[in-house]
């Protein structure tokens, strides 16, 4: 399975998929926005990245605006509120058969890339 999970008003997102999608223009892709990622494709997110505050997105506006900054989270807390709230998921997210990249650092979006290249 070749997936990205994006937020289509997020230009950071759409950047990385145009340029993901010129290596390997058969992934689908889901706005999660439009689309909200469900329960059971985030635990399997979480099961290949290691945790759910892999996933996690800390530059979210509603981040500091709940208070979160100031709390000590848990794993549970991070599942809750990703499937709560779209924006805290990290973008873009991309799964590549059993491998999951998760954000948009140069490095993370490199191995995605790298990861699609591979012809199976």
């Amino acid at each position: 399975m070749k997936k990205i999970y994006h937020l289509s008003s997020c230009n950071t997102c759409q950047r990385i998929i145009k340029d993901l999608l010129t290596v390997d223009a058969t992934c689908a892709l889901q706005d999660i926005k439009i689309q909200n990622i469900n329960a059971e494709q985030l635990d399997w997110l979480a099961q290949k990245t290691g945790g759910y505050e892999a996933l996690f997105s800390r530059k979210a506006m509603k981040f500091r605006s709940m208070g979160l900054h100031e709390k000590t989270l848990t794993e549970n807390d991070y599942r809750n509120l990703i499937l709560e709230e779209y924006t805290f998921l990290k973008r873009p997210v991309v799964v590549v058969g059993e491998r999951v990249f998760a954000g948009n650092a140069a490095k993370t979006v490199e191995a995605a890339k790298e990861a699609l290249s591979i012809k199976n």
